[in-house]
């Protein structure tokens, strides 16, 4: 439901967000809220879910914290039924749960090491997006789907190999969506962001090394915020956004650009 004046009125949509404690995920979680959507956030950590969801219900919409490992297929399944007993059919999905690994030459790189990244930021993003769609298919009123990618996916990132894989298979995965589910009404994107300040990536930005080689390809000069990705979010989400499926929006301040 939306209204017929605002395109990006989200009053009585229902959304979800993997990785909505903190970071990214919570910066799109409070601009849906923000929009009037209730908002289901996603993650392993109680605690930290209960304080995000404590800050999202200032906006007065409900929000709904749930727990839940994004590789466990099951715990998927069952985290997405209870949004649909508590808040109702789903309507947007941004899955955002990640890991970024460890640092490792490829050479040392074991499989194991590999699929720890890949179980999370690909295999994770498919069951998510796979439960959305059968709520929306379900629910017969069409949807977005959104997966949450990197700069990685574009540009070499050494000792990185998994990240980088998983970037890359989560924009590709997005496209074959957004062609397979389109008769559904379903639209299928990828945000990829740029460098945000965030826990994930708090130990580059804390190199004084790395910010002077970095920073200043950044066009507009500063880290990304959580925040930054609100009003793409919110696009996505709302009408305003009905014809536009198998898309990357790259927030990433001009880097790639520059």
């Amino acid at each position: 439901m939306t209204s017929d004046s605002n395109p990006f009125d989200l009053t009585g949509h229902v959304a979800v967000v993997t990785g909505g404690g903190s970071g990214i995920g919570l910066g799109m979680a409070h601009g849906l809220a923000r929009a009037g959507a209730s908002v289901a956030i996603m993650g392993r950590s109680a605690h930290r879910l209960d304080e995000a969801a404590a800050a999202l219900r200032a906006h007065g919409n409900p929000v709904l914290p749930v727990v839940c490992d994004v590789t466990d297929e099951d715990a998927v399944t069952a985290a997405m039924a209870r949004v649909r007993g508590e808040l109702g059919w789903l309507d947007s999905c941004f899955a955002n749960a990640g890991v970024r690994g460890r640092f490792t030459p490829v050479l040392e790189t074991s499989l194991e090491e590999f699929r720890s990244v890949t179980r999370v930021d690909l295999d994770g993003v498919f069951l998510t997006v796979r439960e959305a769609a059968r709520q929306m298919i379900a629910a017969g009123r069409g949807g977005s789907l959104v997966g949450v990618s990197s700069l990685g996916a574009y540009q070499g990132m050494p000792r990185q190999p998994a990240y980088a894989a998983s970037k890359a298979g989560v924009t590709s995965m997005m496209d074959s969506l957004a062609v397979e589910l389109a008769k559904h009404g379903i639209r299928a994107n990828t945000i990829a962001p740029g460098w945000f300040d965030t826990e994930m990536t708090s130990e580059g930005l804390a190199d004084e090394r790395f910010r002077d080689r970095v920073l200043p390809r950044v066009p507009v000069r500063r880290w990304g915020a959580g925040d930054d990705l609100a009003g793409a979010a919110v696009y996505l989400a709302s009408p305003a956004s009905a014809y536009h499926t198998g898309d990357v929006l790259r927030v990433d301040g001009g880097y790639l650009k520059f």
